[in-house]
């Protein structure tokens, strides 16, 4: 078992990453004076990974989409009861989600973590599936998708990613389709199962009240040690051309709503994450609330405090989305897109730069004081190839420059794509 303790050398906070002789990753951040503690159990799997073969394999498995997803809520029932009754008796607070690169199953308490967390690594080492439960659960997962397919901001963002992406399966709802979680059965449950819940490819964070030393007996309790399998992930081709430039769709709402996405180079690891902080202070000195684009878009009635921006990004994919509500869409995409072409052209301020960079600063600082923060930092960091402190660096290190670089290397016309759903007549 290798112990590592992990410094920001900037602010001085640390935790401890255990590579777990069953394989698994484990970051513990002791924060004495906190009452709270925060624990993440996640898999490197989500709706994306849809193709994948191990070292035992010969040929790519390929997967109905949404099955991370079903996956992940038929976990929680194991052969004996459902696991939410055994946190009622710790007093934590359960839950889990599926994201487009990640399964977790996490926990909050202020009591009793380790009970708890004997609870959270048990049931999740321990699949149960039935063809009866699997049934049972199509049914459940089939009114969730009707329900959000029925959900004006999921559709305009889904429909913003269809936009942009030919072939990734980032285009896909998490969920699936109706009918392709039709095709799910326990046996591809099992395997799939089997492929991404190998604690080689899993990470455990904890954060809070907490004692690595306890920590660590009860994994060396629970954990069973897994054979590395040599898990690969592929992904179709993607151009990087888009679908469409402009996608509409009628739904009840009484404002339109809409997306408005640049399509960028997808990249991996440090560089993205050095990637995403250029791009978030480029659009926050282009966008933010005391932008001038925004004083005259909110001046003019085209916007209102809905306005935000977004860095979408992972494995193979890499957008900038602006949001909102407009009685005119197009005109927003246009103000936007201009804004843009000027900053190209013309560069800004180093005031705007700094007061956006401080200010972000002071965001990532402000996190470390926060236990359920720094838990889903730090396995967040971890799946994404960097480490949990690395962003402080990158920021501290990021000029201007930069940014501008981003702006005029990444964000092109012909990359550009608008979503809308607007009311019914």
């Amino acid at each position: 078992m290798e112990n590592k303790i992990l410094t920001s050398p900037r602010t001085g906070d640390s935790c401890i990453h255990v590579k777990h002789k069953s394989g698994l990753d484990i970051y513990i951040c002791e924060m004495k004076g906190f009452s709270s503690v925060e624990a993440l159990f996640g898999t490197k799997y989500g709706s994306i990974n849809t193709m994948f073969k191990t070292s035992e394999d010969k040929e790519y498995t390929t997967v109905p989409e949404g099955i991370a997803h079903f996956l992940e809520h038929k976990l929680f029932e194991n052969e004996d009861c459902d696991v939410f009754e055994l946190y009622a008796k710790t007093g934590a607070s359960a839950n889990a989600f599926t994201s487009f690169e990640k399964t977790c199953y996490l926990f909050s308490c202020s009591k009793n973590y380790q009970e708890s967390l004997k609870i959270l690594l048990d049931f999740v080492q321990k699949p149960y599936f039935t063809k009866a439960s699997v049934d049972k659960e199509q049914g459940i997962i089939g009114q969730e998708i009707k329900m959000t397919n029925d959900n004006p901001d999921w559709r305009v963002f889904f429909n913003l990613l269809r936009s942009l992406y030919h072939n990734h399966p980032v285009k896909i709802d998490i969920a699936g389709t109706v009918e392709s979680i039709a095709e799910i059965d326990a046996e591809l449950l099992y395997k799939c199962y089997g492929t991404f819940y190998n604690l080689n490819n899993m990470v455990l964070a904890i954060a809070g009240n907490v004692s690595a030393d306890e920590v660590l007996a009860i994994c060396d309790e629970y954990l069973k040690p897994c054979e590395d399998k040599g898990l690969e992930t592929v992904f179709p081709d993607e151009p990087d051309t888009i679908v469409r430039s402009e996608v509409r769709e009628a739904q009840p709402v009484g404002t339109p709503i809409f997306n408005i996405g640049y399509k960028c180079v997808p990249c991996m690891g440090r560089e993205r994450l050095r990637k995403s902080m250029a791009a978030s202070l480029a659009v926050g000195i282009i966008s933010d609330a005391s932008s001038e684009m925004y004083q005259r878009l909110l001046n003019e009635g085209l916007i209102n405090s809905s306005f935000g921006t977004e860095i979408f990004s992972g494995d193979g994919y890499f957008s900038v989305i602006f949001s909102g509500e407009s009685s005119a869409p197009e005109k927003v995409r246009d103000a936007v897109a201009a804004e843009i072409n000027r900053v190209k052209n013309e560069g800004f301020g180093e005031k705007e730069f700094q007061r956006n960079k401080k200010s972000m600063y002071g965001s990532l600082i402000r996190e470390l004081n926060n236990v359920e923060a720094v838990a889903n930092l730090m396995i967040n960091s971890h799946m994404d190839g960097v480490g949990p402190y690395d962003a402080i660096e990158v920021l501290s290190e990021m000029t201007s420059a930069d940014c501008l670089e981003f702006i005029r290397t990444e964000l092109f016309d012909d990359k550009l794509a608008m979503s809308v759903v607007e009311g019914t007549v």
